[in-house]
């Protein structure tokens, strides 16, 4: 059971004696879904817009693709700047600012008369609101957490998956009633909710359960017995050698300073005072680097930086490839609020498998991505309708598994644990923002020089079996890093311990027996 150790008003951190796994969380689970809808969604969103800003700018599929990779760019790429804002000013105060330029540089887009304009409004304004809102709430929610931490992190990060299921045909729907331009303000204005999202992300503070100090219990009545016959003992000997000692303070004519027990009450009375005045807010490093010191995590930043690739390319192009076969428009945005039905279900289903215990993480992780690789070389082979609904599906599925796990899995002991989770998704984010910048612009060359949309997905399969690779080796690089500090230590241990003689505790004996007998001889 949580014992919160502190009350504290609304707008302090919440204290805990240990993670509550549940209590404020909950709170913060919320809030969480409704940030990855109104970011994640709208990113994986955005291709319905995708063929009418090619007619209005009239430009080539590569120029339109550098409106989303440079907002995930700057979203990965700023990743260190929000840890060290988050670290700074607190996570409620850094997403509430993400939430005002999200909503800020999606508005102005709305007005933009070139492509230029959207690179800078959407890609670089919205891009940093993005990261500023996104990273710090994940951060926050996996500290409330502990044993359901997963399940938790999967179920709140489906908030991604219903607002692409919800805003791909209402967007549709919504463009040909008033146009692309009123349909992305309506975005922007529906954004700004994000700031009521970031008011509710109360920080937490763990304190030791030993450090919560109680008045100390009396003294035992059988040893405040023993401790008054001794001195009963004591006073008659000395009165029958003739001198008359009296060791009992209570029996101290005039004597008020003699009180033995005065000095410990005195420190636990001082530490209770101090327990209920607000605690301070403990020193954090504002950005770790020491986690780039850790193999498993180098391999594991390696992972997310292909398997990036894989993550927003399809969302965006499967609306072209769709129509390119000739699907029609309606059809084609069934297509993407499929994948985002099938991505609720495979977080669900990844958050469940993963909170199971006893299981190594990790490996299950590295199935779940070696299965989207598969999922990803599928669709080139669709021809119609339901072939590239059923690729769809099983691709949203997957990726469910993939996207909604890989950067809580951090926090597990296999990567850096929860003590680093902060800076080490900071750096892990920022590794990310090279595939970021490059997945969609190398998919959109690739469909210019070709002219087939299949070679945007083969782009983004072979970074997936890439970031497979490297996933493979996070726990080995993490288990021969262990225990090569195992042997350190041991070790070190063997050279402080002195060796002792074999005989050492008979001499002891024998030291004892003999002032024993002393002691006889002059009683």
């Amino acid at each position: 059971m949580t014992v919160k150790a502190v009350k504290m008003p609304c707008t302090a951190p919440n204290v805990y004696t240990k993670v509550p796994d549940g209590g404020w969380g909950w709170t913060i689970a919320f809030a969480f879904f409704f940030v990855e809808a109104l970011t994640y969604g709208i990113i994986k969103s955005f291709g319905v817009f995708f063929n009418d800003l090619m007619e209005s700018f009239d430009e080539t599929n590569s120029r339109i693709s550098w409106i989303i990779s440079i907002c995930v760019f700057v979203q990965t790429f700023t990743a260190p700047l929000s840890t060290v804002l988050s670290n700074r000013f607190g996570h409620r105060f850094v997403v509430m600012a993400g939430g005002v330029l999200i909503s800020t540089g999606m508005v102005i887009a709305s007005f933009a008369r070139t492509v230029v304009d959207m690179y800078v409004t959407i890609g670089v304004i919205s891009g940093l609101g993005y990261c500023l809102s996104f990273l710090p709430t994940v951060t926050i929610l996996s500290q409330y957490f502990d044993k359901r931490r997963s399940l938790v992190t999967a179920v709140a990060s489906t908030g991604e998956c219903f607002a692409v299921f919800s805003f791909a045909p209402a967007i549709t729907a919504l463009k040909e009633q008033i146009g692309w331009r009123y349909s992305l303000l309506s975005v922007g204005v529906l954004q700004l909710s994000i700031v009521v999202c970031g008011s509710l992300l109360r920080p937490i503070i763990i304190k030791e359960q030993e450090e919560v100090k109680v008045q100390p219990p009396e003294e035992p009545t059988e040893t405040k017995y023993m401790l008054e016959n001794e001195q009963t003992r004591t006073s008659i000997e000395s009165i029958d050698s003739g001198v008359e000692i009296t060791t009992s303070p209570s029996n101290v004519p005039g004597n008020t300073k003699a009180e033995p027990k005065s000095d410990e009450p005195k420190e636990h009375v001082q530490i209770l005072v101090e327990n209920n005045s607000t605690p301070p807010e403990p020193k954090t490093k504002l950005l770790d680097f020491s986690v780039m010191r850790d193999y498993s995590f180098i391999c594991y930043a390696f992972f997310g930086l292909f398997a990036t690739l894989g993550f927003f390319a399809p969302s965006l192009y499967i609306i072209p490839l769709s129509l390119s076969l000739g699907i029609s428009k309606d059809h084609s945005a069934y297509i993407l609020s499929a994948m985002a039905i099938a991505e609720v279900f495979g977080r669900i289903s990844a958050g469940w498998v993963l909170n199971k215990k006893p299981i190594r993480k990790i490996y299950i992780e590295l199935i779940c991505v070696v299965l989207l690789s598969v999922a990803l070389f599928a669709f080139p082979f669709a021809s119609e309708f339901w072939g590239l609904m059923t690729c769809s599906i099983f691709f949203g599925f997957m990726l469910g598994t993939v996207a909604g796990t890989h950067i809580p899995l951090l926090a597990e002991d296999d990567v850096v644990g929860i003590a680093k989770m902060s800076s080490a998704a900071g750096v892990y984010v920022f590794i990310q923002s090279l595939a970021g910048l490059a997945g969609p612009p190398l998919a959109g060359v690739l469909v210019d020089t070709t002219q087939n949309y299949s070679s945007a997905f083969y782009s983004c399969a072979a970074g997936m079996v890439l970031g497979a690779v490297f996933l493979s080796l996070v726990r080995p690089c993490k288990a021969g890093l262990c225990h090569r500090q195992q042997q350190c230590t041991e070790e070190s241990a063997a050279e402080v311990v002195p060796d002792l003689p074999d005989d050492f505790i008979e001499m002891d004996i024998g030291k004892a027996e003999n002032s024993g007998k002393g002691c006889d001889g002059v009683a």
